[in-house]
């Protein structure tokens, strides 16, 4: 389960990646794919509601009852879970004025975008460095069974979708380097 779930940071690590080479290429002053970046955008509000609510859902109501004395970091993965959501639909509300053509000051969303990025690979490594080995110490087998009951199950054929539909971000994903070697 645990191996699940590095495996799953490292392909959200990915997708941050090619948001950044985005980001990257606003910050220079040229145009990037739009309908690329919404995509990926899309795909991880998509996660975060299918994936990322759910496991916090259930590590904070089995740490809760297991380890009283973890509250402090679970209720802080939870708020900043909600600040990353929030800046996440924000950008997202940016992208469809930006696919509308509506004037979006160009400079604003990419530093936006900037610090979503910092923002969200932050959270990644509280994950990492703080509820994983939580998860490790107080969770038996029972416990991982419902953590495997909250993975989405689709994870896989929306990232075949996203090959089909958009070869640019698969090659971009298979070129990002991977955050786990």
């Amino acid at each position: 389960m645990l191996n699940q779930l590095r495996q799953d940071h490292a392909n959200m690590a990915r997708m941050l990646h090619v948001l950044q080479i985005k980001q990257k290429t606003l910050a220079d002053g040229e145009r990037p794919n739009f309908q690329l970046v919404r995509e990926v955008v899309d795909y991880i509000l998509d996660y975060m509601a299918g994936f990322t609510l759910p496991l916090e859902e259930v590590c904070s109501e089995r740490l809760r009852e297991r380890a009283p004395h973890c509250e402090e970091i679970t209720d802080s993965l939870s708020k900043d879970y909600r600040a990353l959501k929030a800046r996440l639909k924000r950008l997202s509300n940016d992208l469809d004025m930006i696919l509308m053509d509506a004037v979006v000051p160009m400079d604003t969303f990419a530093d936006d975008l900037k610090g979503y990025l910092e923002a969200h690979r932050h959270y990644l490594r509280n994950e990492r460095e703080h509820l994983f080995p939580l998860i490790r110490e107080h969770f038996d087998d029972e416990d991982l069974d419902k953590l495997a009951e909250a993975l989405p199950a689709g994870a896989a054929a929306e990232l075949e979708r996203l090959q089909a539909a958009y070869p640019e971000l698969y090659a971009e994903l298979r070129e990002a380097p991977d955050p786990t070697a």
